[in-house]
């Protein structure tokens, strides 16, 4: 027996071995994915049961359940390459990154991901023949190629969004990127090797680098992610508590909140509207006439304020305007812009169609500086002089009177 026999057995056995520690290495990194994407999954699914409006969270735990479909696919694969075993893991995948992508696009515009998630889609029409035909190899590089370009159009939509959240949608945006840096790794990887059929999985430095960062990354994006909507939810809940929800106007809490605390100066104005014979029109037409009336009021308002004016319904019929660096002449014409506009529009209503006329009297801070409240209380008194003097008027109070 030739002496280097048992060596070569031995040398065999090892490599054996070592293929056999690599393999459930891989296999392990494989689970770890799998695992983690269906946890964020289930994760994000319950925030979205707590927030039905964010439906992007819905759409993102969709798209992660495809992508741990595609992992479990995939490893029954590694153990039994076929064809069919390829076609499934290649679908499950592009899916599972279009509905992500699809994602993206609902959280930035809050339209339907629909439309995106079957653009992305169509990279099966690139990806699957080569796979169906038994060129797997070329088949395994167009999957990954297709991810890396899903994952960065899903990382821009994200930057698109940044204005909202910029730490951390930039965060989102740098961990996408990083993901579709490792697909595309793994594309240049099976490029370079030019194996149009491998018959296995592919196995080499750059799947492995890809799985190490898809489990770092999804950790990443799914706290950020978890993070971006709480924040959202907190400031939807702020500009609820700050809104009037009948016109959409700010509310008396939001217009103390900004200027309550602040002396008012000799070119801030307040202005302060109450509609003529209001009650009247709730006892005729009713109140639903009457909300929309108020309705029409505040766009009225809106429609005739500068970036700097600041509107609010203080409550009832009564609404209240803050004109900061301007002149006496300015808030008169201002108001009675916002009067004569009023008072020519025909409200349509169920009970019929109706007008209605608007009383307003403004008031103006000092040098020194006065509480908002003193001035709001001047504009206060001199509305009501409007409404002595016959209503569908506009009055100014004397500043001697605002002490």
């Amino acid at each position: 027996m030739n002496a280097a026999t048992p060596c070569r057995r031995a040398g065999a056995a090892a490599g054996r071995e070592r293929g056999h520690v690599a393999r459930l290495y891989y296999t392990s990194l494989l689970l770890a994915v799998g695992f983690s994407a269906a946890c964020l999954s289930l994760t994000l699914f319950g925030m979205w049961l707590t927030a039905r409006s964010e439906r992007f969270l819905l759409t993102l735990a969709v798209s992660l359940l495809f992508v741990v479909g595609d992992i479990f696919v995939y490893d029954a694969y590694i153990d039994m390459p076929g064809r069919l075993l390829g076609i499934a893991t290649l679908i499950l995948l592009l899916i599972g990154f279009s509905a992500m992508l699809g994602a993206a696009y609902q959280f930035r515009t809050g339209g339907s991901p629909v439309r995106l998630t079957l653009v992305g889609c169509m990279s099966l029409l690139v990806t699957l023949p080569p796979m169906a035909l038994g060129y797997d190899g070329l088949g395994f590089m167009f999957e990954n190629l297709f991810a890396a370009l899903l994952l960065f159009a899903t990382a821009f939509e994200y930057w698109r969004g940044r204005d909202e959240a910029p730490a951390l949608t930039i965060g989102i945006t740098a961990l996408y990127s990083a993901t579709a840096t490792s697909f595309a790794l793994c594309a240049m990887v099976l490029a370079w090797d030019g194996k149009m059929i491998l018959g296995h999985a592919p196995s080499n430095w750059a799947e492995e680098l890809s799985l190490i960062i898809v489990i770092a990354s999804m950790t990443g994006i799914g706290a950020l992610s978890l993070a971006l909507n709480q924040g959202r939810l907190a400031r939807h809940h702020r500009r609820n508590a700050l809104t009037d929800p009948l016109t959409g106007l700010l509310n008396r809490r939001a217009l103390f909140d900004m200027h309550g605390n602040a002396p008012v100066g000799t070119f801030t104005a307040v202005v302060v509207f109450d509609l003529d014979s209001f009650k009247a029109i709730n006892d005729e037409f009713g109140h639903a006439a009457g909300d929309e009336v108020l309705r029409v009021f505040a766009r009225e308002l809106a429609a005739n304020l500068r970036p700097t004016d600041i509107a609010a319904r203080m409550g009832g019929e009564e609404f209240a305007l803050v004109l900061k660096r301007t002149l006496p002449e300015t808030v008169e014409t201002t108001a009675e812009t916002v009067r004569t506009a009023f008072a020519a529009r025909r409200i349509e209503t169920e009970s019929g169609s109706l007008t209605c006329t608007v009383s307003a009297g403004f008031a103006f801070g000092t040098k020194e500086g006065l509480s908002f409240d003193k001035v709001l209380s001047a504009a206060d008194k001199a509305l009501y002089d409007a409404k002595r003097g016959g209503r569908n008027r506009v009055t100014a109070s004397p500043l001697r009177r605002v002490s």
